[in-house]
């Protein structure tokens, strides 16, 4: 009698191209604010400042990353009917993580970010991943995409804060850099007569500075603009 010989499939490298795609999408061509329109809230109301837009968006590479994981290594023990309760659970514990490490070590930030912390249990980025892929996926995977997408949401998130710290306060992560103005004296580009724009410190221009960058990019990648 013959016996089957099994063949083992060979094992994928742990950063295949595949794997290397599911961090760089997420940077540009599929990246989840500019290209899938999700946490477009959180992106207009926390990006006054790169500190707080750096905070928030390593808060969420967090929950994500370690989130895709959990949920990636319950994928086959969670009830269908309950699985959005599950992935609740899983994010709203993070968060609170988050929350308390904020308040303990960053208070200030986290007073500014107030709500928005809270808020990162709805954010549509993480429950989408959460779904679509997490829950699909093995756990190696999941973190890549978890690492990718976050920093694609919080590489947006920094960007609009430097363009608004920047043109609406004259600096960036509290240093002046369009002129130190001292008691009496002007210097840098406010001593040629420069004044800060108020306005980009509105949600209003997080909005325009967004759609900007939404622009740029699907000018330069025509495929964006024949796949939406």
């Amino acid at each position: 009698m013959s016996e089957d010989v099994k063949v083992k499939e060979p094992k994928e490298p742990l950063f295949s191209k595949k794997n290397r795609a599911l961090v760089t999408d997420p940077l540009t061509d599929n990246n989840p604010v500019t290209v899938q329109v999700l946490g477009i809230c959180s992106a207009l109301a926390i990006t006054v400042q790169v500190q707080q837009g750096i905070v928030m968006g390593l808060a969420v590479i967090f929950v994500l990353v370690l989130g895709n994981f959990i949920i990636s290594l319950l994928r086959n023990m969670i009830p269908s009917r309950i699985r959005i309760i599950v992935q609740l659970v899983v994010v709203a514990a993070l968060v609170i993580i988050v929350n308390e490490v904020l308040k303990a070590f960053l208070p200030d930030v986290s007073e500014k970010l107030s709500v928005f912390v809270g808020l990162i249990i709805t954010n549509c980025i993480i429950m989408g991943r959460f779904e679509a892929f997490a829950m699909a996926n093995k756990p190696w995977p999941s973190v890549l995409d978890g690492i990718g997408n976050g920093f694609g949401y919080a590489g947006l998130l920094v960007l609009v804060a430097f363009f608004r710290e920047l043109l609406g306060s004259g600096s960036l992560l509290g240093f002046k850099l369009l002129g130190n103005s001292l008691p009496g004296e002007e210097s840098g580009l406010y001593a040629m007569g420069y004044m800060n724009n108020n306005m980009m410190i509105l949600p209003p221009m997080a909005l325009v500075i967004v759609g900007v960058i939404i622009w740029v990019q699907r000018s330069r990648n025509k495929d964006l603009i024949e796949s939406h």
